[in-house]
């Protein structure tokens, strides 16, 4: 017997798939894609740093060059909208700007404020730390926006394999910021393959000790 909630946000969960094959003619405009980041940027941070940074790739000739990069997966190139998802290296010199913004709305007192932009310097001053995170929620991000264009309608795809020296290159990306991954948002084809199974919770889940 299933008894798991009944909610929206679970079908979506439940019905989300990556997509192989994109309708080549679909578009989105940039309105569209704006409101899919807005909702991604909803996703949660370490210390709120939102190392995430965005690059929309459109253009066909673009897409073709983003192509090559990802060891020509054809998603990226049919898809309506690839993105490029950043990770900041040195995110953690926003900090100030986004804790600044919190204490004015009134969502944080400014001495704890002060406080996490201590910690966090102090954590993140170990590059390796710096990117563990960089990644870490460039990661929720990208689940976020997958779930985003699933509730518009629209399917995705979430790609690591690509070269990102290769992408860096030919998107002009700074040394400051890492590519995570690719994610290929458009119209899915009809013909979409069945979603493929998931281990059972008992495989995957302990409590209190691990079995694993």
């Amino acid at each position: 017997m299933d008894d798991r909630a009944e909610h929206p946000f679970i079908e979506l969960i439940r019905h989300r798939g990556s997509v192989e094959r994109f309708d080549p003619r679909g578009a989105l405009d940039e309105s569209q894609i704006r409101e899919i980041v807005a909702d991604t940027v909803e996703a949660p941070s370490s210390f709120n740093i939102q190392h995430w940074r965005f690059v929309a790739v459109r253009r066909a000739e673009d897409k073709e060059r983003l192509r090559r990069a990802a060891f020509g997966q054809r998603q990226v190139s049919e898809a309506a909208v690839t993105f490029i998802i950043l990770g900041d290296l040195l995110g953690v010199e926003k900090l100030s700007e986004a804790m600044n913004a919190a204490v004015k709305q009134g969502a944080l007192a400014r001495n704890k404020a002060d406080s996490w932009i201590r910690q966090a310097e102090r954590i993140y001053a170990d590059g390796r730390q710096a990117r563990d995170e960089a990644f870490r929620s460039c990661s929720l991000a990208a689940m976020t926006m997958m779930l985003a264009a699933e509730a518009r309608g629209l399917g995705s795809c979430p790609l690591s394999g690509f070269d990102p020296k290769q992408v860096k290159r030919e998107f002009g990306i700074g040394d400051r910021f890492e590519p995570v991954m690719l994610l290929a948002v458009g119209i899915p084809l009809e013909e979409e393959t069945a979603r493929k199974p998931r281990f059972d919770v008992d495989q995957v889940l302990s409590f209190d000790r691990s079995r694993f």
